[in-house]
């Protein structure tokens, strides 16, 4: 009986394959497991810093509207609105 070695190359060739994928699946998983906890932990902060900072825009505007500073809440709303403005979040007026 002869070895028809192209069938043997192939079949060491798909178990090679079939190991060295299952090897990169188990590194994967394990790293998207990683970056996914540091997802979670990057929104988590963000929303902190979101409510943070809507709460300090709130108290300054509440402050400037106290203490009836023009001057100031106009300089406020033109960094806010250019920072909207970069963002994408608002269109640019002036082009």
């Amino acid at each position: 009986m002869e070895i028809n070695w192209i069938t043997v190359g192939w079949i060491i060739d798909m178990t090679l394959n079939g190991l060295a994928w299952l090897v990169i699946a188990a590194f994967s998983l394990v790293f998207i497991d990683m970056t996914d906890t540091w997802t979670r932990k990057a929104i988590k902060w963000m929303d902190k810093a979101d409510k943070w900072t809507r709460k300090l825009i709130d108290v300054l505007f509440e402050w400037i509207q106290k203490k009836n500073l023009k001057i100031i809440s106009t300089i406020i709303l033109i960094v806010i609105f250019g920072i909207l403005a970069q963002l994408g979040t608002i269109p640019k007026l002036i082009t």
